[in-house]
């Protein structure tokens, strides 16, 4: 009951409202919200702050952490266009840039600057829906954070920061009335390097799929495996670093990497990521125009990962995972850059399910970009909840409160448009659907000696073509047949699933499949379609399953072909 008076009061709070500040009745509690609808974080118990539109706070978050919606992957918000500010006091107070630099995230008073204005936040930092999050801007000015989660550019959230003013930067550390440059903060500027090869689709953050050469592995090298990043890739400090178990009860337990390496058993399982916006480019291509990244064949990756068990470390930190409460109904997982996401608690502690607590990919330290020190794994699960550089899990009755579990990540009929969609209504995305894709295809010849091994082994003697490719099933459903036509779906042969050594109590990894067909038997175009073990395959087309954010695309995959010319562009 408490819970859900919580989520109508920040449904309400996300209303629009007229806001008339209220100072005189600075020290009056709001409400209380102990996890906020637009982060992954928990917030504390009560927001102080005296402004009737503190009332939008919750919901918003003045920071910027909780909402990303348009960077990327989100429809766009309506922005104001400026701030409407205050005309300027004679008496106001005058504040030097280094002065500003004193109040970091280390200092008792934590200030921030927004243009030329100044504004001690230390009184919002317990109550904001980013969590600690909010430090990065501490010291320094906040626009470049603005700038990435153009939720905020509202006149409303200029209004609530206002309620925290202080003061204006002194004009004698201004260039032109403005900041200057090297005083305000990229948050990218330590994001590591990513190798050349990948294919980018944004850089800040950053957002690449893997090439297709890539794509011919069972094992995706860490290089080249595809980075799916809503923000900046924050540093951690493994010795630092610790990870948080709130149980149902309230009670918290701690955990170092250390101590997950030595306390529990480690295990390792070979297991596929896979975006829910794979193959978004073919829907909006092939049906109607869809929102967020156009990712092709490379939104997915395959790896092997050691951890240790999720549900190891929840029954030492004193969960029933063999009795589990039915107050308990998901894990809800957040991230040190403040993302968030969650899963039921039925997969979190199925003996079977192989949910880890990752710290290593491929035999190596996680890569920056893929969660070090940890991240969770859930295989077999949409990879947006598998949460990197992991520093909090909660056990709860309700779903992650995420943007990213409440408003992104979830599919609507294909009647439905970006301008009116009821998120409530729909499920959010956990089990992926089969899937399937066609990475390559060359020529092969008679006449060469590699070559003719190749035709003798599939018992051809004629010039042929090579095709090969990838398939996939949520769930750890396994892939019992590969179907593949060389004349557009008209006829249809099998293709050899090739062996591999994957590990995991059920079929999480990808199997790689290639096919060898008479050149004289192909048309103009090659399709793919897999069946998993439940007999579950891919539609015919893209406008049944059509959603506006193009997500679970996973129709037939077709690849058109011209003779000695490779794949076409739809394949690459």
């Amino acid at each position: 009951m408490k819970q859900g008076l919580q989520i109508a009061a920040i449904k309400k709070a996300l209303r629009p409202t007229t806001l008339i500040s209220n100072r005189a009745s600075s020290k009056t509690a709001i409400f209380h919200a102990k996890h906020t609808f637009f982060s992954s974080f928990t917030a504390p118990s009560f927001v102080r702050r005296p402004t009737a539109v503190a009332s939008k706070i919750i919901g918003i978050s003045v920071f910027g952490i909780g909402a990303v919606c348009a960077l990327l992957d989100f429809p766009p918000t309506v922005n104001a266009e400026a701030p409407s500010l205050p005309k300027e006091d004679p008496n106001t107070r005058r504040i030097r840039l280094n002065e500003v630099e004193l109040h970091g995230r280390d200092a008792e008073a934590k200030w921030v600057t927004k243009g030329t204005r100044v504004y001690d936040i230390t009184d919002w930092i317990p109550g904001h829906p980013g969590g600690e999050v909010i430090l990065r801007a501490a010291g320094g000015a906040v626009d470049p954070f603005w700038n990435i989660f153009t939720i905020h550019k509202k006149q409303e959230v200029y209004d609530i920061l206002e309620s925290y003013y202080i003061g204006d930067i002194d004009p004698q550390d201004l260039v032109d009335g403005q900041l200057p440059a090297e005083q305000i903060d990229d948050p990218f500027k330590n994001d590591p390097e990513r190798d050349k090869r990948l294919l980018a689709h944004s850089k800040r953050p950053c957002n690449a799929e893997t090439p297709a050469e890539e794509l011919g592995t069972f094992m995706t090298p860490n290089e080249t495996f595809y980075v799916r990043n809503h923000m900046w890739v924050p540093e951690i400090d493994e010795s630092r670093h610790k990870l948080v178990i709130e149980l149902h009860n309230g009670e918290e337990k701690e955990y170092t990497l250390k101590d997950l390496k030595e306390k529990f058993e480690e295990v390792t399982i070979t297991a596929t990521l896979q975006c829910s916006g794979n193959r978004r480019k073919h829907m909006t291509k092939e049906a109607r125009s869809t929102n967020g990244l156009q990712w092709n064949v490379g939104g997915i990756s395959n790896a092997e990962w050691t951890g240790v068990r999720l549900r190891d470390v929840l029954t030492d930190a004193g969960f029933p995972t063999d009795d589990a409460p039915d107050e308990v109904q998901h894990a809800q997982f957040m991230g040190a850059e403040a993302y968030g996401a969650s899963i039921p608690i039925d997969k979190a502690i199925d003996k079977r399910g192989d949910v880890l607590l990752a710290y290593e990919m491929n035999g190596k330290p996680l890569p920056a970009d893929h969660g070090y020190p940890i991240r969770v794994l859930v295989p077999g699960t949409v990879a947006a909840r598998s949460v990197k550089w992991v520093n909090k899990i909660i056990l709860s009755g309700e779903e992650s409160t995420s943007q990213w579990q409440r408003r992104d990540y979830k599919c609507f009929g294909p009647n439905v448009s970006s301008r009116d969609p009821d998120w409530d209504s729909a499920a959010a995305i956990q089990e992926m659907p089969v899937q399937s894709a066609i990475t390559s295809f060359r020529d092969i010849s008679i006449h060469s000696k590699k070559d003719r091994k190749l035709l003798q082994v599939n018992g051809l003697e004629e010039d042929s073509v090579l095709v090969e490719g990838y398939c996939y099933s949520g769930g750890g459903r396994r892939i019992v047949r590969v179907d593949v036509s060389a004349d557009g779906g008209r006829t249809w042969q099998q293709a050899e699933l090739l062996p591999d050594e994957a590990k995991g109590a059920k079929a999480w990894a990808w199997r790689r499949w290639r096919w060898v067909v008479p050149r004289q038997d192909t048309g103009n175009c090659f399709v793919v379609k897999a069946v998993d073990e439940a007999y579950n395959t891919q539609p015919n087309d893209y406008e049944p399953t059509y959603n506006f954010r193009g997500n679970l695309t996973s129709a037939w995959h077709r690849v058109g072909y011209k003779p000695d010319e490779g794949t076409s562009d739809d394949g690459k």
